[in-house]
């Protein structure tokens, strides 16, 4: 398959560890699916819940030998790094409030940490996990799984070609309808946590899906975001965070070119599962890509029909091939996009272990990006705070 090259075929799987994602975690299983599907992690030990009884039985489920379980992530950091064939990385998959206390943990005794995002739930704590990140030699990944997908690959790879002239327009949308109503007070564990400042932070919709759009307008683009203005909403009686937000957005100029952006999210829009899409417009043509067709991508050259370029099909290129399993026609989707951070960063991580420089080529987020997103979130907060006044980040 195109993504494994020969000098991966043979290495010894990384040592995985795992915070968070115990029994009946959504995002959990969806990590150990990711690490699992190109063979380059084995799930070693965990800290699966904040009760020692429940990480014991995720443990046993998981099939963890009981002395590398443990009942909370620091004692787990401070044993594994001991440990002749301790964890070499770490998924921390746990609500946001815990991202920072975890990764520093790991981070400050050299293991590498994969991380979901947001970064952290506030801008303060982002700050001193990307001090931490800098002053280790261990790797960060931020799973921004949207930016695995061949298409969106394939879509950045044609910008930085030029094949859209310089980019004018960024237009990104993520809307859903699970928030619709007040099912926070219901008890669904999910929703009870998103909407809750204490462990999700600032931003509510803008923090859990507006920083994926965010993040995918600006991987394809290739732009810098310079200021915003923001309008949430709280739509739904009683509930503490946005759950809908409409953004205006000012690029930095590159190469003496501006460029404008607009951003909507939302988590009580009716009909809309998981509608994610980005459009880019240069001066010379346009793309779209939306991830319910997420293999693939519309490109218009301008004054030109509309094409369309397929994953592993006539008109994709090298970018969309590297993260590409298998032949044109069969869908590749979320748990391939997710993978596709994990195989990236066990590139690095092998690079790392040999002693050698990362291939260029390897990409995935970083903590950059995650300071990105969360400076994002806090603007949209300070903006809409401010009737929408525009504020730098």
């Amino acid at each position: 398959m195109a993504i494994e090259g020969t000098s991966e075929k043979r290495e010894r799987r990384i040592r995985l560890g795992m915070v968070g994602g115990g029994s009946g975690a959504f995002i959990g299983a969806v990590h150990r699916i990711a690490a699992r599907l190109d063979d380059h992690y084995e799930l070693v030990a965990g800290a699966l819940s904040s009760t020692p009884e429940k990480a014991e039985s995720s443990g046993r489920e998981l099939g963890l030998h009981p002395s590398r379980v443990y009942s909370d992530f620091k004692q787990m950091a401070i044993r594994e790094a001991k440990l002749k064939d301790g964890i070499e990385a770490v998924a921390i998959v746990t609500p946001n409030h815990v991202h920072y206390d975890a990764a520093k943990e790991f981070l400050k005794r050299g293991i590498h940490v994969i991380c979901d995002k947001p970064l952290t739930s506030t801008l303060s704590d982002a700050k001193k996990l990307k001090k931490a990140a800098d002053d280790s030699d261990a790797l960060f990944v931020l799973t921004h799984n949207y930016t695995g997908y061949p298409m969106v690959r394939q879509a950045r790879e044609m910008v930085e070609n030029g094949d859209i002239g310089a980019v004018r327009l960024v237009q990104m949308e993520y809307p859903q309808d699970w928030l619709t109503e007040n099912i926070e007070q219901s008890g669904q564990k999910q929703a009870a946590w998103r909407t809750d400042p204490a462990r999700s932070g600032a931003g509510g919709s803008t923090g859990d899906i507006g920083t994926h759009a965010y993040n995918l307008g600006a991987f394809v683009s290739g732009l810098e975001l310079e200021e915003l203005a923001a309008d949430l909403d709280s739509f739904v009686e009683g509930r503490q965070l946005d759950d809908n937000a409409h953004v205006m957005m000012r690029f930095k100029a590159k190469n003496g070119e501006r460029a404008k952006g607009l951003l909507w999210c939302s988590q009580v829009a009716p009909g809309h599962e998981n509608g994610l899409m980005v459009r880019v417009y240069g001066t010379k043509g346009g793309l779209e890509w939306t991830q319910k067709d997420p293999n693939y991508l519309w490109y218009t050259p301008f004054g030109e029909p509309k094409r369309l370029i397929t994953r592993a099909g006539a008109g994709s290129g090298p970018a969309a091939a590297r993260v590409s399993r298998i032949p044109s026609g069969h869908p590749e989707g979320y748990l391939e996009g997710f993978a596709n951070i994990y195989t990236e960063a066990a590139r690095a991580i092998f690079a790392k272990r040999r002693g050698e420089a990362v291939d260029p080529a390897v990409t995935y987020p970083t903590i950059d990006d995650g300071m990105k997103g969360m400076a994002f979130v806090d603007a949209c907060v300070q903006s809409s705070k401010r009737n929408g006044a525009w504020v730098k980040l």
